[in-house]
């Protein structure tokens, strides 16, 4: 595929999660996305960006997976022959075990409609979404281990045997998981099971069926990887047919409670949290506002890493450059220093309503604090680019011919992005938020090696911003309207968004359509910028949101579309904004 910045294209962000295919099972799969594909492509968008794909904890957020390795198992599609080891029979079973329907029906087929329709309502429902799709795995695997051809288990153990420096330790955590009622937390695990070595010792001293029982346990986790592994690699070359390439994600950090911490600990620095630094202007979370953001991911001890020749990372970037033609690094910065808290994310709250004394009474004098060192000096921005320029060539050196993408938004040091650029890395471009000499900077005089988008999946949506600007007063409406008047500026409208002015008369739902969408569509695809990528819900200008940073909200990570893919392809009003868009892209030179 030409991915040349010499090539400017177009794509589209949206969560895997939130697409809804004719055939899923209540969550977004690689069926939906292969119908998604076939529907950008003919819009013209050239790209689709997705979220991590890691296996998910109980929180579900992709930036806090079990695995910075392992496949999710509910990307997968599931159904008759897919993988070729289910039957019909056996999908419609599990779905009538795992979500009965109301009442029976004389019509056999009715109640697997009414379940199917139950599970497909509303939001993501993991806890069933999961459930059934563990259900029909391991049918799979029973299956595949009673009758699978010669080839079939010659594939399976070529696949175990060349991912094995991740897969064994990978399958004996999640192993062990199942011991532990399911949970990744491995310190509450009893004192037998918090070490690998531990773990091992006692797994060797069980009686033989017990161990057998394991073993076969991490047998199945293996054949979940392996199809997960099958599917997602026939993806990235439907993809690739169809002109489309697949943007995947790396989260800079890896999960306190995955199976990465768990097998090499001596790589982390567990008594810290990783995070980033307060953001006065975050109107969303008071506890971002004040300190800043807790992630909780242990911080890296790089000498370690170096002394395996950063094995773990290149292990990740192999993994991810087989799926995916070109991937984004979330939160790059973190590779040159990270903001660090003496403290977990379940104590913020004890720590939201401290002052700074307080705090560090708390902590015995340990504050939050950039990690190995700040940037208040000449020195120490030194110091940071240059650990950053070698970590970073680890990551080029093993994705070679894959583009990398750096997300570099937030309390940005002024060395980063001319680091990035050196490197060949591509870093974001957010128009509202780039300025210079306090003027919003024009599109044409954004670097070629650089992603302009309005929005991520972090963000509040274009719509929901104009909503709370001029149809319904909120705590955050001046903000929503300082945005929108940003980037209105960016688009050459008016310099001023006001119901009061002309330009943008009289702020409603008809203005934001027929002035306001097509300008700044046109402003972001007619930028220098070599990818420009607009979010699923900016696309469809929908208001809904994808996640809060910082808050636990029953929405986060489960909002799916209102409509199908093929519900979409057949709205009138879709269409026509899809042709607005099509001939936008065209006009800009971006098909």
């Amino acid at each position: 595929m030409n991915l040349s910045p010499d090539n400017r294209i177009a794509g589209v962000l949206v969560p895997l999660f939130a697409l809804r295919g004719e055939n899923d099972l209540g969550v977004g799969d690689v069926s939906a996305l292969r119908e998604f594909i076939d529907w950008i492509a003919g819009i013209g968008f050239k790209l689709v960006q997705l979220l991590p794909i890691n296996e998910t904890g109980s929180d579900n957020s992709p930036y806090n997976a079990i695995s910075a390795m392992a496949i999710e198992p509910t990307t997968l599609y599931l159904g008759p022959d897919s993988p070729e080891d289910l039957t019909r029979q056996d999908v419609d079973f599990a779905l009538g075990e795992v979500v009965p329907p109301a009442a029976k029906r004389a019509d056999a087929s009715t109640p697997l409609r009414t379940s199917l329709s139950k599970l497909r309502r509303g939001g993501v429902k993991y806890r069933l979404v999961k459930k059934l799709k563990r259900r029909l795995l391991e049918k799979a695997f029973a299956n595949f281990s009673a009758r699978a051809n010669q080839d079939r288990r010659t594939a399976f153990r070529k696949f175990c045997e060349e991912e094995a420096a991740w897969l064994h330790d990978y399958v004996f955590f999640r192993a062990l998981m199942e011991q532990n009622g399911e949970s990744p937390a491995w310190n509450g695990w009893p004192a037998q099971h918090q070490s690998i070595q531990r773990a091992k010792a006692w797994l060797h001293d069980l009686p033989p069926d017990r161990q057998k029982t394991i073993i076969e346990r991490q047998s199945f986790f293996s054949y979940v990887q392996w199809t997960a592994h099958q599917q997602w690699r026939e993806m990235k070359s439907y993809a690739e047919a169809h002109g489309v390439a697949l943007m995947g994600d790396i989260p800079f950090g890896v999960s306190y409670y995955s199976a990465d911490v768990f097998a090499r600990p001596d790589e982390f620095m567990l008594e810290w949290s990783g995070g980033a630094p307060p953001e006065p202007h975050f109107k969303d979370d008071a506890f971002t506002q004040k300190w800043g953001q807790n992630w909780g991911i242990p911080l890296y001890r790089w000498d370690r890493m170096g002394a395996n020749n950063f094995e773990s990372w290149r292990q990740r970037i192999r993994a991810i450059r087989r799926i995916f033609h070109l991937f984004r690094i979330d939160h790059v910065l973190g590779f040159y220093r990270i903001y660090a808290f003496p403290w977990r994310p379940r104590r913020n709250k004890q720590f939201l309503p401290l002052d700074q004394g307080e705090m560090l009474k708390r902590t015995s004098g340990r504050a939050p604090h950039f990690v190995p060192r700040d940037d208040q000096t000449p020195e120490n921005c030194e110091a940071n680019k240059g650990d950053g320029e070698k970590y970073l060539r680890v990551v080029l050196e093993e994705a070679g011919a894959t583009r990398v993408i750096g997300e570099d938004l937030g309390m940005v040091p002024d060395y980063v992005r001319p680091s990035l650029r050196s490197l060949g890395i591509a870093g974001f471009k957010i128009p509202q938020w780039e300025t210079s000499d306090g003027e919003i900077t024009p599109g044409d005089k954004y670097e070629r090696l650089s992603v302009a988008t309005y929005a991520t999946h972090d963000h509040k949506p274009l719509r929901a911003l104009w909503e709370e600007a001029f149809e319904r007063a909120t705590a955050t409406s001046d903000q929503s309207r300082f945005e929108l008047e940003k980037i209105a500026r960016f688009a050459g409208l008016a310099p001023k968004i006001d119901p009061a002015q002309e330009g943008l008369a009289v702020a409603s739902k008809s203005d934001f359509e027929k002035d306001f969408y097509p300008a700044i569509m046109e402003a972001l695809f007619r930028s220098n910028a070599w990818i420009a990528i607009v979010m699923i819900t900016d696309l469809l200008a929908r208001k809904y949101r994808f996640n809060v940073p910082g808050t636990k909200t029953q929405w986060n990570w489960t909002r799916r579309m209102q409509r199908s893919i093929a519900q979409l392809r057949a709205s009138p009003n879709v269409r026509r904004r899809m042709r607005l868009i099509h001939q936008l892209l065209e006009k800009t030179g971006r098909v």
